[in-house]
């Protein structure tokens, strides 16, 4: 591959065509179902396939067919299948993203919003072009790359959907749907995922999993005055701490449980050494913390493992307690919470669950009663070992596009995609990047898309369909049937 030539072919098609689109794209308001139950009527997901259907369908990329796939009450699927060079060879590449948003959020700039694109030197804002508007037109542009130059490819089968940022529920059925037609892909792309930096190519390696629900201790039956019941009634709000400290020290917030942790992979602890070098003070200083705040670890790479690929805890949502102006004398009947528990990768959902749920329930304190609702159970996902054919084409590619090495690192959230994907590819190598660096804010106020970062990350995705077809005619790729099943993510969302 001529890197300065692909470089130039992506830069030019972004400017000319992808930004132009991402910009008519943002206007969109094609809330995921979540967040619009009327999706149906309201017809903006609608209008956001039929932009890029006719965007994808304008593309001279040989051996490309298109269709829209729609299912009997379900989200549509855009579902393009491009041809290989060499008919002989069965292989085939996957590349993933999805078209539905997330809702409006508060907290824009005054000259921002959600459906406002606004270009600022190098970056587009608005609400999806990042998450993840930009992989449909960023595949069809790493596939042009490559036949503009006549670089050969196996086949490439892209699948953009419209239900991930309410939980890929509709993904499996499609998946299952076309399970003939998507082949056995060697090689997962996935373009919707985060960087560390806009220095250098980033894979994901891993994603948490999640338990989480509503935690209510009850004492009362109705309020009473503080000063004559307390010393006497015990406060729900201590119950509640008591019960908190089975699961978390409050003095260090380490999780207490042995049960949620699990054995961190050698490889991924110097993968997050690494990231931790290359990131520097970065990995925490890019929240928003107030002056003479610090965070939970001295060592780096301690907190990138401490948001990878160890338990931890969020109180998200509080109930039963009245805001100060409005408070009281009162002792009160109850207090609630909403945990959110980050999982390690590996641990199972369920399990997880099952062992909360036991934890905060028996034995109650003083007999208070004490009810907890499981509203998520969600297992994460780990990438499997890479091939050593990946890892070489992944930093070929980072130099290529970014003159840097790559750099692998888990990420935080619980995205159910990748696990069902996972799932529904066994065997498979996976490439997990994206373009939603430092302050993007996906999901937020604010959101923008790093054009910049764009063009390099479709230059990357490029180089290594180019690598993975060589890859492929020595024999060093396996290739995975659809597996059936993989219906029992996307319940609750992205998160």
């Amino acid at each position: 591959m001529d890197s300065q030539k692909c470089s130039q072919f992506v830069s030019q098609l972004w400017e000319d065509e992808i930004v132009p689109q991402l910009v008519d794209y943002i206007r969109i308001p094609n809330k995921s179902p979540m967040f619009d139950a009327d999706w149906v009527a309201h017809g903006y997901m609608d209008d956001a396939v039929a932009l890029m259907e006719s965007w994808a369908r304008k593309q001279p990329v040989k051996g490309m067919q298109l269709e829209v796939v729609r299912l009997a009450g379900r989200t549509p699927l855009i579902f393009i299948e491009i041809a290989g060079s060499d008919t002989n060879n069965t292989d085939a590449v996957l590349l993933y993203g999805h078209l539905d948003k997330q809702p409006e959020m508060t907290g824009w700039a005054d000259d921002l919003g959600p459906w406002k694109p606004v270009i600022k030197g190098d970056k587009l804002y608005g609400r999806g072009g990042a998450d993840d508007g930009y992989a449909l037109f960023g595949s069809l542009a790493a596939i042009r790359a490559l036949q503009e130059q006549g670089l050969p490819h196996c086949r490439c089968v892209v699948l953009i959907e419209a239900c991930e940022e309410s939980g890929s529920y509709d993904l499996p059925h499609y998946v299952d749907h076309l399970a003939e037609r998507i082949g056995k892909p060697s090689l997962v792309v996935c373009l919707d995922s985060g960087c560390g930096n806009y220095e250098q190519l980033w894979c994901t390696t891993s994603l948490r999993g999640l338990a989480g629900g509503n935690l209510v201790v009850k004492v009362l039956s109705e309020g009473v005055h503080s000063g004559d019941a307390s010393g006497v009634v015990p406060s729900s709000f201590r119950v509640l701490r008591q019960l908190l400290s089975r699961l978390e020290d409050e003095t260090t917030g380490r999780v207490r449980v042995e049960e949620l942790f699990v054995d961190i992979p050698a490889e991924r602890i110097e993968q997050a050494k690494r990231a931790a070098t290359v990131l520097g003070d970065a990995i925490w200083n890019k929240f928003p913390f107030l002056p003479d705040m610090q965070p939970m670890a001295s060592e780096l790479h301690e907190l990138v493992l401490n948001r990878t690929w160890r338990p931890a805890l969020s109180i998200t949502g509080v109930d039963g307690i009245p805001p100060l102006s409005n408070a009281g004398n009162v002792l009160r009947p109850h207090t609630a919470v909403k945990l959110s528990l980050r999982l390690p990768p590996t641990l199972e959902g369920d399990k997880a669950g099952q062992v909360l749920r036991k934890l905060l329930l028996d034995n109650p304190p003083y007999g208070a009663k004490v009810e907890f609702e499981l509203e998520k159970s969600s297992t994460g996902w780990n990438a499997p070992a890479m091939s050593h054919w990946l890892s070489h084409a992944i930093d070929h590619a980072s130099q290529d596009a970014f003159g840097q090495s790559a750099v692998y690192m888990g990420e935080g959230g619980t995205i159910p995609f990748m696990g069902m994907l996972g799932d529904k590819f066994p065997g498979a190598q996976f490439m997990i990047t994206g373009v939603l660096g430092p302050h993007s804010n996906a999901h937020g106020p604010n959101e923008f898309l790093h054009i910049p970062t764009g063009k390099r990350v479709t230059q990357a995705v490029a180089r290594v369909i180019a690598e993975h077809f060589q890859a492929s005619q020595r024999g060093e790729t396996t290739q995975v049937a659809v597996s059936a099943g993989g219906h029992g993510f996307g319940d609750h969302g992205c998160c």
